[in-house]
């Protein structure tokens, strides 16, 4: 059984088409990166599968049953951070806001805080402020947020769209390494061709107007994955330059 199913999916908002026929399912513990061009209705579809839309037709279900609204257990991780980020709560207030939220036991708060501080590299960092952490560290601080919260699924909304070429693929790394070592289900939005490929088990591109999906592919590259090694590789190449062909064609 597939963990999330979205079947023959249909979205209608202020009485414009958004998404049609929307008909896809994600496997536990599968990584599904999404592609395309921008008002496509990539950032919709993560929204319905968090139960923050419901669908005009069709349905969305999750382990088998319709999803009627936000779950514990899926988890998002918005493309801005520095808007998901309490300013007034240091790092750890922040991690201890989801805990909060789940009346996670008070007394052991610190310690689960301290381990995902330790997970995100943040350690050092417990008691600064978000306006003292860079970009990068902001987005780790919310990624780490969100895994407080043992999320089943990570639903992840372009998150390292606005962060430079290093620090963006340091953090592909280490969501790879999270995934991996976690066992998370992630449904990873993106507009980076190569991002999608380097990181997905499959990447679906997607038509605008109303958005739809257009083409798969599978991903048969050997993880763990390298960000030198990974890319240099033929069958990266090729996928990048058929996905390329793809995303030039939907555009137009």
């Amino acid at each position: 059984m597939a963990l999330i199913a979205f079947e023959k999916v249909d979205l209608s908002l202020g009485g414009r088409s958004i998404l049609t026929d929307i008909d896809v399912s994600i496997q536990k513990g599968e990584f599904l990166s999404v592609v395309g061009p921008s008002g496509c209705g990539k950032t919709s579809l993560l929204n319905l599968a968090a139960g923050l839309l419901m669908p005009s037709a069709g349905r969305v279900t999750y382990a088998g049953k319709e999803v009627t609204g936000p779950r514990q257990d899926i988890a998002i991780v918005f493309q801005d951070y520095g808007k998901a980020l309490l300013p007034w709560r240091t790092a750890s207030g922040n991690i201890a806001l989801a805990l909060e939220a789940m009346n996670y036991p008070k007394d052991l708060r610190e310690t689960r805080i301290a381990e995902l501080l330790d997970l995100i590299g943040l350690s050092e960092h417990a008691e600064k402020f978000p306006n003292q952490l860079s970009g990068g560290m902001q987005q780790r601080l919310q990624i780490a947020r969100c895994l407080a919260q043992d999320p089943a699924v990570l639903l992840m909304d372009e998150p390292f769209g606005a962060l430079d070429a290093m620090t963006r693929q340091t953090l592909q790394d280490e969501v790879l390494a999270i995934a991996a070592r976690t066992g998370a289900t992630v449904l990873f939005i993106t507009h980076d061709l190569e991002e999608a490929i380097y990181l997905g088990d499959r990447v679906i591109a997607m038509r605008p107007n109303p958005g739809r999906f257009e083409v798969s592919f599978k991903i048969d590259l050997p993880r763990p994955r390298d960000q030198l090694t990974t890319r240099e590789r033929p069958e990266f190449l090729k996928l990048r330059r058929e996905l390329f062909d793809v995303i030039k064609e939907v555009e137009h």
